[in-house]
This record gives structure tokens, sequence and C-alpha cells, in this order.
């Protein structure tokens, strides 16, 4: 004959399959909030460095336009506040700036140029820039 043997439990026992499942689904929470945050990280660096490489490139096309053309490199100073150029460029509130020989490293020598691309990304106040410094020789 087979004995069943009850025990019971004592009244600090109950629940705690409860509370151990909760305790699971916090823990499991929290790690899920944690990906998406990182996520929306990634995101906002990934759209931040493609801004970054396409005033690079804004810049270089500039550095590149007064190579060709040095004998009207006059027409290339555009100073501050520069030219709005987030209509073609694609970055928001984007302007260039173009100097000519009035900067500290190239003492007033008219074939030094800076070449500076600003924007302003969507939800951030803050002003980012690309600034290159190139010395354009053969014109005047």
């Amino acid at each position: 004959m087979k004995m069943h043997i009850r025990y019971r439990l004592s009244s600090a026992q109950k629940g705690i399959v409860l509370l151990e499942g909760l305790i699971a689904i916090l823990i499991f929470s929290v790690g899920i909030l944690g990906a998406v945050g990182l996520q929306a990280t990634m995101i906002k660096a990934n759209s931040d460095a493609k801004y970054r490489v396409e005033a690079g490139l804004i810049v270089e096309q500039r550095i590149s336009q007064m190579w060709v053309d040095q004998m009207n490199l006059a027409n290339y100073a555009e100073p501050a506040p520069g030219t709005d150029i987030s209509a073609g460029s694609g970055l928001p509130n984007g302007r260039r700036i173009t100097i000519r020989g009035d900067i500290p490293n190239c003492a007033g020598n008219l074939s030094c140029f800076v070449v500076k691309v600003t924007w302003q990304q969507p939800g951030d106040s803050a002003e980012h820039n690309v600034t290159s410094v190139a010395r354009v020789t053969g014109g005047v």
C-alpha cells in the first residue's frame, strides 16, 4: 500500500513563486529598456557621423574648386555669416564660411584659406562644425 505524505507549507513560503516571477520580469524589463536606449544612442551617433561626413565633403569640394580656379581666388571669400547651404547639402541649418588670409596661422597670406561648414542637428541646440585650412598656391 502506498502512503501519501503531505507537507504543509508554512505561511512564510506562500507566494514565493509569484515573487520570483515578478523579479524575473523586472530584470528582463530593465535589460530591454537598456537595449532600446543603446539603440537610440547609436541612431543619434550614426546621424551625427553622416552630417560630419557630408560637411567634410563640402569643405573638400570648396578647396578643390579653389585649386582648379586659382585665377579667381578672391571670388571664393564668404565672410560670416556665410552662405546658406542647407537646401542642397542635406545639412540642417547648414552654412559655409570661407575666410581668406585673415587668420592667425596665415599672417595675411592671401593664398591661405579657412573653409568652415556649420550645421545644427534637429532637436539639438549645439552648433557643429568642420573646419579646414588650405594654402592654395599659384594665383593671387
